[in-house]
């Protein structure tokens, strides 16, 4: 987390702040990010310190792929906007809400000794540049964006698709028209309801193909039967 003067449209003046990852996170239905970070964090001490006046900050987040590839980076985030503590009544609704969606043993911090505490994060500014390229991103689309339901799935799945099921994964280059597949190795490197993503390398260079789903995927079942699709088309 970053603090610096904040402008819309521009970068903050940037100066480290803490790093790390917060016990818990999620989002209001407003668009706020809610953290639970340790009371002794950087973070934590300067929200306190600040008190009502304008702590402007920046969280970067990084996404990186849980696969063995190079250039496993997939991803980063920048939300700027003003950090403040949460106090008062509304303790009790931001830590049911994480409690309701990243249940964590630290959240019983919050009601004995300070442990751990609450910031919110209102967000001004949002940047992302990921495998999908470069954009700003309205902080209203954060507030109506719904979690993806592999989210929680994932690291497991994708890790077993390479452990397990690699050859498979590489005969989707057929589905790719007429490309040279001889040598080429296949590793998955994202899955969402839409669809899988695969890095392919061979002769020195590799690329990224997305193999989209026939429809989107609400569970693990439903994955399972878009997967079979592929690799049934693949096949023929």
């Amino acid at each position: 987390m970053l603090p610096g003067a904040f402008d819309q449209g521009r970068s903050p003046d940037q100066a480290e702040f803490g790093t790390g990852v917060p016990a818990a996170r999620t989002v209001t239905p407003d668009g706020d990010v809610i953290l639970l970070v340790s009371g002794e964090s950087a973070a934590a001490r300067a929200a306190a310190y600040a008190q009502d006046d304008d702590l402007t900050a920046v969280i970067e987040i990084t996404d990186v792929a849980p696969v063995s590839v190079a250039h496993r980076i997939r991803g980063r985030a920048w939300l700027a906007g003003w950090l403040t503590q949460v106090r008062g009544d509304d303790r009790a609704a931001c830590a049911a809400l994480l409690a309701e969606r990243r249940p964590v043993g630290e959240l019983l911090g919050l009601y004995g000794r300070p442990s751990y505490v609450m910031l919110r994060l209102e967000v001004g500014e949002i940047s992302v540049d990921d495998l999908w390229g470069a954009e700003h991103v309205d902080p209203e689309e954060l507030a109506a964006a719904e979690p993806d339901p592999m989210v929680d799935h994932e690291t497991e799945l994708l890790q077993h698709l390479a452990a397990a099921h690699r050859d498979r994964i590489a005969d989707l280059c057929a589905l790719l028209g007429p490309r040279e597949s001889a040598g080429t190795t296949a590793v998955p490197l994202a899955l969402d309801r839409l669809g899988l993503r695969v890095r392919f390398t061979g002769g020195g260079s590799s690329f990224d193909a997305r193999f989209d789903f026939p429809a989107p995927v609400r569970d693990v079942c439903e994955l399972r039967r878009a997967m079979h699709t592929l690799f049934a088309a693949a096949g023929r």
